[in-house]
């Protein structure tokens, strides 16, 4: 479904993805575990279109998105919910759902959409006339996961989802992302919480200094030595 073939970017004179190249299929949660600095959300941006490639190649579903148009991106059904929420502090949460269907035509389907998304989140459904800055920092995440929803995305690119927030909800977020891809929706997660990742993820990649040095199902990963002392805290 998604497919990167030896990808390079550059950001002036920095190097950051080296012939990078990894795949996501169809009904997959596909995790991309690194340090800080690995190159982990350029991946996301490369293939999103917001960061244009220097070399290789991005397919979503056939089609050459090699350095597109975000929206354009977007609108083939690969969704970006990049990271920090950005949610629109001083909308309501309702508001930032509708943004979610800015490329959508049908106006019933994106109230259907908002619908699908308050039922999976009743928390916003709480909040709905609530301004979108004033939400706890899990609360923002599940708006921003909810909004790419609105979108209609056939592929999530969440990147880290869990930054910032408290283990108990770390733990609802993941379920969350478990229960999106269960529906039909594939998943290509950057997390730096490798355990969590890797708790609901199908397959994964580690990538060190833009490049891909491992990569195999999670089990595999979960207990693999080098992932153990680099990334799940030696235990």
């Amino acid at each position: 479904m998604l497919e990167i073939s030896g990808l390079d970017v550059h950001y002036g004179g920095v190097h950051a993805l080296r012939g990078l190249s990894l795949t996501v299929g169809p009904g997959e949660i596909v995790a991309l575990l690194g340090n800080n600095g690995a190159g982990k959300t350029t991946t996301l941006a490369a293939a999103s279109g917001l960061v244009r490639p220097s070399g290789g190649t991005v397919v979503f579903d056939g089609h050459d998105v090699t350095g597109g148009r975000p929206h354009r991106v977007t609108a083939l059904g690969l969704v970006h919910v990049p990271e920090g929420r950005r949610v629109f502090s001083t909308l309501t949460v309702h508001e930032n759902l509708q943004l979610g269907g800015y490329l959508v035509r049908d106006q019933a389907e994106v109230r259907r959409r908002i619908d699908r998304a308050y039922e999976l989140l009743p928390r916003l459904a709480e909040r709905r006339a609530q301004q979108g800055g004033t939400l706890s920092g899990g609360e923002q995440q599940m708006l921003a996961i909810g909004r790419a929803l609105v979108t209609g995305p056939r592929m999530l690119l969440l990147d880290e989802p869990s930054m910032g927030l408290a283990p108990l909800v770390v733990a609802s977020v993941m379920e969350l992302i478990a229960q999106i891809n269960a529906e039909g929706t594939a998943v290509l997660l950057v997390e730096q919480n490798a355990t969590a990742a890797l708790g609901i993820a199908h397959r994964g990649y580690v990538i060190e200094n833009g490049e891909r040095v491992l990569d195999g199902p999670a089990a595999e990963l979960r207990d693999d030595p080098r992932v153990v002392e680099a990334y799940l805290g030696g235990v």
